[in-house]
């Protein structure tokens, strides 16, 4: 194999793991914002229960307002009632002392219901905050495995690039030039093996004579139909063979 060509499959190589390691990198950021969404979003759903059990008080405390106020009506009118001695008057301070009661049973059944409701709010509350509490711990905890592993991989990426850089020095300009307009334009696989006859990058078939020149490894042959780089592989054989 032409020392060229073995530069260039390392240089490959190196560029390949170039390429994950970035998208690795790249896609860190992502991976840290879902699970800062998910926190957000338990946190979300424990501060909404807690809204909803401090809306149950209020509502609560201002039905026992209403009541007491009520409770204080049925006081007056019953005084009133002492102090009347009017027949009509006390019967009609009777029928509001009747409707403030009829009132104030209402209120007292609502305020029942709140507070069956705070219950269940409590319990949905304790099993809310024990669920954020062990999200927390966990997303915590995967959080700094990232902050470690971005740090690790952004480490590795900067050694791999100077590495890179000293890779592809040993490779002479024009080669190295082609190269890396190939890596542009066709991706990951740029030097390529030949299958049967068959160029590696675009699986077309290579003519004899390609094959033949890349098999006598003497100088830098590329596919007529992709301008990929060719090597030899052992499967030429059999297609020169044929």
């Amino acid at each position: 194999m032409l020392d060229a060509i073995e530069k260039l499959l390392i240089l490959q190589d190196r560029d390949r793991k170039l390429i994950r390691l970035r998208e690795e990198v790249a896609h860190i950021p992502v991976e840290r914002q879902q699970l800062q969404a998910k926190a957000a979003a338990s946190q979300a759903a424990l501060d909404a229960t807690k809204h909803k059990i401090k809306q149950i008080e209020t509502d609560r405390k201002k039905l026992e307002l209403d009541a007491d106020a009520k409770k204080q009506l049925i006081e007056k009118y019953s005084l009133q009632q002492f102090q009347t001695k009017k027949n009509e008057e006390y019967k009609a301070l009777a029928h509001e002392i009747d409707m403030c009661k009829e009132v104030i049973f209402k209120l007292e059944d609502q305020q029942l219901e709140l507070m069956e409701q705070a219950e269940a709010a409590q319990k949905q509350l304790n099993s809310a905050t024990q669920t954020t509490s062990e999200a927390k711990k966990t997303i915590d905890a995967r959080l700094s495995d990232i902050a470690a592993r971005e740090a690790n991989l952004k480490k590795e990426l900067a050694e791999l690039e100077v590495n890179r850089e000293e890779l592809a020095s040993a490779v002479d300009e024009s080669t190295r030039s082609r190269y890396e307009r190939l890596m542009r334009n066709k991706g990951q696989s740029v030097v390529v093996g030949i299958q049967h006859g068959v160029c590696g990058g675009c699986h077309m078939q290579l003519s004899r004579s390609t094959v033949v020149t890349c098999q006598a490894e003497q100088e830098i042959v590329t596919c007529t139909n992709c301008g990929r780089i060719l090597y030899y592989t052992r499967d030429m054989d059999l297609a020169v063979a044929e």
